[in-house]
């Protein structure tokens, strides 16, 4: 039988699936997490408690999420390596144990799954035409969680723009617009002025699905909802957030410039995350925002940190903001 206050997160090694274990351990909950590799250590740390397991072993999932009331599946395959091949699999794994359990899948959800028939702003029951090979995917993973939620599992997707935050990993912010780890000199902006851009601080992304958990009970049984996030009008306010931020704890004055297209078409072959990012590039060309008035009426609010406070924590979660970067952060 379910327990109400247990989840298993999986990804909690990864940016998005970390914030919610954390916020959610915060929040009171039982919180485990699946980790792959013989090499880590199981048992309980920093009130969570890790399993040794993988997402791809049906098995390994359905024994960890045994008696748990939810399923936060933010996992992915490792710098995008065989990510179409996988990520089905992987959710196929989740769908099942859900339904077992009869648990609710928590699925931190993108904008991919949209084409141009409906931007430039997103509601939750907008056509879903998407545009590229990993929007197509992203269509599918829905279509199987709503089939899921007819079969005894329930549903929470919560959709924002680019991620950014502590921890993020793999996202524009930190593969794009700044290096990690190093002084910001220059912020590489994918993005044309004057294009408008949505961008999403994954605490605040936590915190909204931690919310919306505490209420699943009053919700459907597939429920979806966007988040307004980080609107960028111009394509400017990041950038400039970015250049406020450094220049006032370093002293120095980043420049803004282009990011160099050129380059990743050069190197996409060779490297999976450009491939992807190159991918993607449709979403700097033309501005598309998301309408969280759904998520309004049953919230009556959507968690939001200032920008320059996430951009802070962000540079600083990096070790952009100190010489020597991570580590000197650690021992600061």
């Amino acid at each position: 039988m379910a327990n109400g206050n247990t989840v298993l997160v999986l990804g909690a090694t990864g940016g998005a699936g970390g914030e919610v274990a954390r916020q959610l351990r915060d929040a009171g909950w039982d919180v485990r997490a699946l980790r792959r590799g013989a090499a880590h250590a199981t048992g309980r740390r920093d009130g969570i408690l890790w399993l040794r397991g993988d997402a791809l072993a049906a098995a390994d999932v359905a024994s960890a999420a045994a008696g748990c009331a939810v399923i936060v599946h933010a996992v992915n395959p490792p710098g995008y390596r065989n990510w179409q091949q996988l990520v089905l699999p992987m959710l196929d794994n989740t769908i099942a144990a859900a339904i077992a359990q009869r648990a609710t899948i928590v699925l931190p959800g993108t904008v991919y799954n949209y084409g141009a028939d409906a931007f430039p702003v997103l509601r939750e029951d907008a056509p879903q035409h998407p545009a590229t090979r990993k929007g197509a995917i992203r269509v599918e993973l829905e279509r199987r969680l709503e089939q899921a939620s007819r079969a005894g599992a329930r549903v929470i997707i919560v959709r924002a723009g680019d991620f950014f935050g502590p921890g993020a990993g793999n996202n524009w912010f930190s593969q794009g617009l700044v290096k990690p780890g190093q002084p910001v000199k220059t912020i590489r902006y994918p993005g044309r002025r004057g294009v408008g851009h949505q961008w999403s601080y994954l605490p605040d992304v936590a915190r909204t699905m931690v919310e919306l958990l505490a209420r699943r009970d009053t919700l459907d049984a597939f429920a979806a909802f966007h988040m307004a996030g980080h609107w960028d009008a111009d394509g400017t306010q990041m950038s400039g957030a970015i250049r406020r931020v450094v220049a006032r704890r370093t002293g120095a004055a980043p420049r803004v410039a282009a990011f160099p297209w050129w380059l990743a078409a050069l190197a996409s072959p060779f490297v999976a995350t450009l491939r992807e990012l190159r991918e993607m590039r449709y979403l700097w060309n033309t501005p598309v925002r998301m309408d969280n008035a759904r998520l309004l009426a049953v919230l009556g609010h959507e968690p939001h940190t200032p920008l320059d406070e996430a951009v802070e924590a962000t540079l600083a979660g990096m070790g952009n903001l100190a010489p020597g970067g991570p580590k000197a952060m650690a021992a600061a």
